[in-house]
């Protein structure tokens, strides 16, 4: 069982990638950190409305920028990101038929 804390980092967490363009954006930061212009490419998705999901994701804390003169990249902000997507990659694989 998880210490209070971490469980509620988790539902935060979770709480976040409900929302499908929020996975596709984090999925893509597990393998790089990212511009908010490549993202939007990544995911298919305008500048405007990739942004607006990197702002709820920078409030969750799952995400954070750094500044590289006029341009912000992201990645994941701790291990607990990672933590709870293998744990959900992992459920997933226990339901996949076989």
């Amino acid at each position: 069982m998880l210490p209070a804390r971490s469980n509620r980092e988790a539902q935060r967490i979770l709480t976040c990638l409900c929302d499908p363009t929020r996975l596709k954006i984090v999925r893509a930061l597990q393998a790089t950190e990212l511009a908010a212009g490549d993202l939007a490419v990544v995911i298919e998705r305008s500048r405007s409305a990739t942004s607006h999901h990197l702002r709820i994701l920078r409030e969750a804390s799952a995400v954070r920028g750094r500044r590289e003169r006029n341009v912000i990249r992201y990645r994941l902000s701790d291990d607990i990101c990672a933590n709870v997507l293998d744990a959900i990659g992992s459920a997933c694989d226990l339901l996949a038929p076989t």
